[in-house]
């Protein structure tokens, strides 16, 4: 995949239309978004249900193509991708966290982070290393035999956050991470997300609809009835966010 201009956004939305459906009963999801995503941003993504911002997430995520509009990766037309080519860019450049965490139950910590290797083809060996590694980041070492039922909330999200960046991915895309946690974790994760925008050089784009877990971002994008509503840049990670 050939690399982006120097300088250049790592992501670009041009006029990205999303319609499901045909005929009278069509729905236009997204209207037409603009949007560029800078290599190491931290971004949260906002609005109310039906606004848009999951269709765009599918979209960054390659999971699903828009109807019409240019969609930017390093350079590349991936609207122009075909099916296994979105694959492969999907499993190079991209990792993945959902609010329900996805693990496997009767399989460890270290199994279920293994996953994304081993469907990779790495060898037996060079996948354990990596998947201790990533464990080791996100504070799980010592836990890598424990299955799901074995570990809390916060320690589950850690090791599906552990299992999106054994791969080391480009971008991250968390769809609310904390959905299901507490305050108190929470809090840990978004400290954990930090962390690896930070000191990994992680792009991250986390969907979110508390105000308190966006304030942990740099840019938050706020998303109306299929538009892009604001952009709120230079934020200062931490600080509270009113919407």
């Amino acid at each position: 995949m050939a690399a982006s201009d120097a300088g250049a956004p790592l992501i670009q939305l041009r006029r990205i239309i999303k319609t499901f459906g045909e005929g009278p009963t069509a729905f236009q999801a997204l209207k037409g978004v603009d949007l560029d995503i800078d290599a190491g941003d931290f971004i949260a993504v906002m609005g109310p249900s039906g606004s848009g911002k999951s269709t765009t997430m599918n979209i960054l995520g390659c999971l699903d193509v828009p109807t019409s509009g240019e969609f930017l990766f390093k350079g590349v037309h991936v609207e122009k991708l075909e099916r296994d080519q979105r694959a492969l860019l999907r499993r190079k450049y991209l990792g993945f966290v959902f609010q329900g965490f996805n693990l496997l139950a009767r399989t460890s910590a270290l199994e279920n982070v293994e996953l994304p290797l081993l469907y990779r083809g790495d060898p037996k060996a060079q996948r354990r290393e990596a998947a201790m590694a990533a464990l080791d980041k996100v504070g799980l070492k010592n836990w890598w035999d424990h299955t799901p039922a074995e570990l809390s909330g916060g320690q589950q999200q850690r090791v599906a956050i552990a299992r999106a960046i054994v791969t080391n991915p480009d971008v991250l895309l968390a769809d609310e991470p904390t959905g299901n946690l507490d305050s108190e974790r929470s809090v840990e994760i978004m400290q954990l997300l930090t962390d690896l925008n930070q000191n990994s050089g992680i792009t991250v784009l986390m969907v979110t609809h508390e105000p308190d877990m966006a304030a942990f971002a740099r840019t938050i994008i706020h998303f109306k009835d299929g538009l892009v509503e604001r952009i709120e840049t230079g934020h200062h990670q931490g600080e509270a966010v009113t919407q």
